[in-house]
């Protein structure tokens, strides 16, 4: 059996996640405090009380889902004693990148806190400044939503699996791109409750600004691979981990091939850490012969303990 460790990205975000793992584990605790204290606000009581509307704003919550997550795997890791080395590689989608690199100790976690801070309140201003929108297709390959991407001046914002593809562009062309993918056969068109056109090159302004925070941050070399969204390749060395950081913000993230590049080289089973269930559901959409599990609670996490001492 091999595993590799992910991390969710926006989207999986919802009132309360982690609190129990705060309540019940001195070194979750310690995750969410040191990261109100590195942002100077208490991030965690929007984290635990909401609003749902304040906590979905993409500044609160990239930081957010990492402080979740970087929680849950530091119980793993030190309550636990779960091994890093009990995972092959690990990987995160969008800002569950900077997770990864933070569990694979590339990053600390306050100055992870500070990159997706900046990268979040980088990703609203482009919006602000080029509004666009988002949008999911269910039910066809990634070919045929690429032919329509292509004819309606839109882009492939992620290739999740093989029947679910968004699309990144502006209002009228995602809305001219919804009418075509209904009529090439999709399942479902459903526009992403987000206020940008993510991972496309609507967001120049924000690639810019995060490139300036990434050089000003120093990182170690991971103690496991860590997987590109950009390459779906690990990346190894400082120099091209941040270029491909700073290219991950206007380019496809390629979930899919990241996750049928570890089925090819053997890896069985996708533990995903943080809030929701949204890559460990996708995992067998996208490998039928891999297992997928979520850990997003405390009882899930005593669960799959049991089952992998």
């Amino acid at each position: 059996m091999s595993r590799i460790l992910v991390f969710p990205g926006q989207g999986s975000q919802a009132v309360g996640m982690g609190k129990d793992f705060y309540d019940a584990f001195p070194t979750a605790k310690a995750v969410f405090e040191e990261v109100d204290d590195t942002l100077n606000y208490k991030l965690s009581d929007t984290i635990f009380n909401g609003p749902i509307e304040t906590l979905s704003q993409t500044e609160y919550t990239q930081p957010a889902l990492m402080a979740v997550s970087i929680a849950i795997w530091r119980v793993m890791e030190q309550e636990m004693r779960i091994p890093w080395d009990m995972f092959a590689m690990t990987a995160g989608h969008s800002l569950g990148e900077y997770t990864a690199l933070c569990a694979a100790r590339v990053l600390t976690l306050a100055d992870t806190a500070r990159l997706l801070k900046k990268r979040g309140e980088a990703f609203a201003k482009a919006a602000k400044e080029k509004p666009g929108k988002m949008l999911v297709s269910l039910g066809l390959s990634f070919e045929k939503v690429l032919d329509v991407a292509i004819q309606t001046q839109c882009f492939i914002a992620n290739d999740n699996s093989p029947e679910q593809v968004v699309l990144s562009g502006s209002e009228e062309n995602i809305a001219r791109a919804a009418s075509l993918l209904q009529e090439a056969g999709a399942k479902r068109c459903l526009p992403l409750p987000v206020s940008g056109a993510f991972h496309s090159p609507f967001l120049r302004g924000a690639a810019s600004e995060v490139k300036e925070a990434l050089f000003e941050i120093p990182m170690l070399p991971p103690i496991l691979p860590v997987i590109s969204n950009v390459s779906a390749m690990p990346m190894k060395i400082e120099k091209d981990i941040k270029r491909l950081l700073f290219e991950q913000v206007t380019s496809t993230v390629r979930w899919r091939e990241i996750i049928e590049k570890a089925y090819q080289k053997g890896i069985t089973d996708v533990v995903e850490v943080g809030a929701g269930k949204v890559l460990g559901n996708m995992a067998k959409r996208i490998v039928p012969e891999m297992n997928g599990f979520s850990i997003c609670t405390v009882a899930a996490l005593e669960e799959w303990v049991s089952k992998n001492r």
